[in-house]
């Protein structure tokens, strides 16, 4: 998302246009049912149909429409049609242009999908949807798409050839046009990637053909290392073993062994795509510079991975405590930022371990009570501690142990933290949280 979004929100009245950059048919629509909406989901589906309605006759560009128009026809809140524009964004589909002043202007480009051939083999979207999907499902989907084979062995090829059929004559002058519709398709965007001076650096110039490591062969190693979490050092061996005799690389024999490496790391499982981070719309507005808006801060920015992770001094979190923040994102759809609010809270009070039953227990309370941002995971656990706390005084627990349920209790509970500026331990261990940041 833009910088735009980090001082401001979008608001109903910010108005829009839609221009069309390409040409749709209804096999696009198809190909965007059946092949996207398994990953982004129905809601950003539906954004992009209910953009292409907003279209004028000639489907070219639409008049100027407010955001309030989408929240009308969608009957959804203007984050949530945000949040799916986004996947749009991400994989692709739709390109957005900001333009600030009295009331701001959005100016969305439609694009086509990836055909079928390009998306199933998509060293990104085609592992996704195979994960999402399952193996039948996919199965289904990649029969519905395979061209039926005929064997042409005894037939004789009688195709004409343009110049059997035409010949050219002198006619009038005229000037080309490059203006006409035509069918485009955009690009997924990876701001970060592998190294490829260190990794060229790292294999024999002898092996490699200089043109090995085209934009084209870039972009493929690039989307094969997010898809698999391969840094370059372990992408260099895997490319070296990809080489053939050419010095060219073996693209399927490369995807293959990220495949492979990816699945032993993972006891067999493949990767899938969550929604990473804490909305921006959702984060607390700059300048507050108090104990409890560093820790605001530091919820909202870390993905719940990086989070975990810090937490375990830079260990790497267990498998099993990454399935559950993946539950905790996919299955009871929190926000990350929230998430990460949970572990800090089950951590503190269950001493330093994620019991599952627990964690999910707090998870459908915190979605049952459609708790959203970092500040209210914050309260709703300050309330809930509270709670408990009343309930022992009740029974008459003695103080000893009141005591040091208190001492385990995470930093924001019981204090005025809203003016308490940051002291200088505190800076220093906040500080080493938020170096986990990339």
């Amino acid at each position: 998302m833009g910088d735009y979004m980090k001082n401001r929100t979008i608001l109903p009245a910010d108005t829009y246009i839609v221009i069309n950059k390409t040409v749709l048919n209804d096999s696009d629509k198809k190909l965007i049912s059946m092949l996207y909406q398994p990953i982004i989901g129905y809601t950003a589906v539906s954004l992009y149909f209910t953009l292409l309605d907003d279209l004028d006759k000639l489907e070219v560009m639409s008049n100027d429409l407010t955001h309030h128009h989408l929240m009308a026809t969608m009957q959804l809140k203007l984050e949530d049609i945000v949040i799916a524009r986004e996947k749009l964004e991400a994989t692709g589909l739709l390109k957005t242009y900001y333009k600030t002043g009295n009331i701001n202007q959005y100016v969305y480009l439609i694009y086509s999908p990836m055909s079928a051939h390009e998306f199933l083999t998509h060293p990104i979207l085609n592992v996704v949807l195979f994960n999402n999907l399952g193996k039948k499902e996919y199965e289904r989907i990649v029969n519905y798409y395979k061209i039926p084979r005929i064997n042409l062995k005894d037939y004789e090829d009688i195709t004409s050839s343009f110049d059997e059929i035409f010949t050219s004559v002198r006619g009038n002058s005229f000037e080309v046009n490059q203006d006409i519709t035509k069918r485009d398709t955009n690009n997924i965007l990876l701001n970060k990637g592998i190294d490829f001076n260190l990794l060229i650096s790292s294999i024999p110039s002898s092996m490699v053909h200089e043109k090995c490591f085209s934009k084209e062969i870039r972009e493929f190693i690039n989307a094969l290392s997010f898809t698999y979490q391969l840094d370059t050092l372990a992408m260099q061996g895997l490319v070296r073993d990809a080489l053939n005799e050419k010095g060219m690389i073996d693209k399927t024999a490369l995807r293959k062994s990220c495949r492979e490496y990816y699945q032993f790391e993972h006891n067999g499982d493949l990767p899938t795509l969550i929604y990473n981070k804490q909305p921006d719309y959702l984060k607390k507005p700059a300048g507050d510079h108090s104990k409890w808006a560093k820790m605001v801060y530091a919820f909202e920015n870390l993905t719940p991975y990086q989070f975990l992770k810090a937490k375990y001094k830079g260990a790497e979190p267990t498998d099993r405590d990454k399935r559950l923040i993946e539950n905790l994102l996919i299955d009871q759809k929190l926000n990350p930022g929230v998430v990460n609010v949970l572990i800090a809270y089950v951590l503190k009070i269950n001493h330093e371990q994620l019991k599952k039953s627990y964690v999910e227990a707090i998870a459908g309370q915190w979605k049952r009570l459609n708790i959203e941002t970092v500040e209210e995971a914050m309260k709703i656990a300050e309330k809930e501690h509270k709670k408990v706390k009343r309930a022992f005084e009740k029974n008459k627990t003695t103080k000893s142990s009141s005591t040091k349920k208190d001492t385990n209790l995470p930093a924001w509970f019981d204090k005025d933290l809203e003016n308490e500026e940051t002291s200088k331990e505190e800076v220093e261990e906040l500080n080493k949280i938020l170096e986990e940041l990339v």
